[in-house]
């Protein structure tokens, strides 16, 4: 009996083997899934790099969509304008923020749920490019929003607010038309706005703003859109029409109410 006794105690495993069974079993996993994703991100990247759209796909798209109003030789119709010389930039711009394809005619093309994805405008775009070339990507320090802030508000103030406000929240034109709110714009779409002149803007070559200036100014509507109102509620940033009609109608509003209610008290 004793010695079978012997015989078990020296069969049993110390504890510190179970552990390190454990430890072994979990990075066995860990290194199989490891490998198991990194499998599937290098075919998720090796799908999209193989489904990029090409130029021909970008003209299979613009003929669907836009040749009707545009011609299939960009050269315009009597419903839309002659592409030629817009160049990319102005398709992305229009495409992108979901003006193109316009819906009816109106006085100005309003801004709408985009109906491309990014790899269909930048194949149109680059479509457009090819037959009818124009303005085009700027480098990627032109977005990059560290600009000096304090020139770009000034240049802002002089050359943009008098439409779009100083504090660039929009206002109205003449003739249905008006100037939209940049506080959602994209760095990329407020330099296309200022190279291409979409709509009613003007265009600012580099002859009325430097490719510096136009940088200075995307860095101070960022840090707008960045940064909230230091004053409180902003009511629209219409500026002291605004004010001065809240004030008037919640200031001396408040001031009648509590003399009315002063006077009921006493009586």
């Amino acid at each position: 009996m004793a010695r079978e006794k012997k015989r078990r105690q020296s069969g049993r495993r110390s504890p510190l083997a179970a552990a390190a069974l454990i430890g072994i079993g979990l990075l066995l996993t860990g290194g199989v899934y490891a490998g198991a994703s990194a499998a599937m991100a290098a075919t998720t990247d090796t799908s999209a790099a193989a489904s990029s759209l090409t130029v021909e796909d970008g003209k299979k798209l613009f003929q669907a969509n836009c040749a009707t109003c545009h011609g299939l030789d960009l050269q315009g119709t009597e419903n839309g304008p002659s592409l030629y010389g817009v160049g990319e930039l102005a398709v992305h711009f229009q495409v992108s923020t979901g003006r193109m394809p316009l819906q009816a005619q109106a006085p100005q093309a309003p801004q709408k749920p985009v109906q491309f994805t990014a790899e269909q405008t930048a194949a149109m775009a680059e479509f457009v490019q090819s037959i009818a070339p124009g303005p085009t990507y700027p480098d990627d320090e032109i977005l990059d929003g560290d600009g000096d802030v304090s020139n770009g508000a000034e240049l802002f103030r002089i050359n943009c607010a008098m439409c779009h406000n100083v504090a660039g929240a929009g206002g109205a034109l003449t003739e249905g038309k008006y100037a939209p709110s940049l506080h959602t714009t994209s760095a990329l779409n407020i330099y296309a706005a200022m190279v291409t002149g979409p709509q009613n803007m003007p265009v600012f070559s580099d002859m009325n703003l430097t490719a510096e200036d136009k940088r200075d100014i995307i860095s101070a509507l960022l840090y707008m859109q960045d940064n909230e109102s230091p004053g409180g509620f902003t009511l629209g940033s219409l500026g002291p029409v605004s004010e001065g009609l809240f004030i008037w109608i919640f200031g001396i509003g408040s001031l009648i109410a509590i003399t009315v209610w002063i006077t009921a008290k006493s009586n």
